[in-house]
């Protein structure tokens, strides 16, 4: 399973083309719609392809791909068109390019390292220092619980902005 960020306004504009599953039978052989965000797919090599815009307005997709015949020149021809249309595709359920949705995820991982960080700073602050009132740890440890519930929800860029409240709270 993968999820790609999506261009702010671009869910609500697919929703008003059709939904996503409009949008992948512009690009795929085979698409079931489960609802407007959503579909189940195949095509080519591809053998499953299931998407959804999620609640934070991301891109899930799952894909089930079967090994191309490298012998044959069909089918490797193909598998190119496969992965042409899924690329295709991508590009207009993302409104990214394949450039920027690697930049985008970069920049995802890198808000949950420095979220992760905030965390163990903390932990290893609170642990250190003998001045802390019972009353800021207890804040402390809140915030560590809503950082922690956040990455697990997938929600990265709030769990490092609540990271850092945390430093902030621990400065003061």
């Amino acid at each position: 399973m993968e999820t790609f960020e999506v261009k702010r306004g671009l869910v609500k504009q697919v929703t008003g083309e059709g939904g996503l599953s409009s949008l992948a039978g512009r690009h795929f052989d085979t698409v079931e719609s489960t609802d407007d965000s959503s579909f189940n797919g195949s095509h080519g090599i591809m053998t499953s392809i299931t998407g959804e815009y999620n609640a934070l307005g991301k891109l899930v997709v799952n894909v089930n791909q079967e090994r191309p015949d490298f012998d044959d020149p069909g089918a490797m021809e193909a598998a190119m068109d496969t992965r042409r249309r899924w690329s295709a595709f991508l590009d207009e359920a993302t409104g990214y390019g394949s450039k920027q949705r690697g930049d985008k995820a970069k920049g995802f991982a890198k808000k949950a390292a420095k979220a992760k960080s905030g965390i163990s700073q903390a932990r290893h602050f609170m642990g250190m220092a003998s001045s802390i009132s019972p009353d800021t740890i207890a804040q402390a440890e809140e915030l560590i619980s809503t950082i922690e519930s956040l990455l697990e929800a997938g929600d990265n860029t709030k769990a490092e902005s609540t990271a850092k409240k945390l430093g902030t709270l621990l400065e003061s």
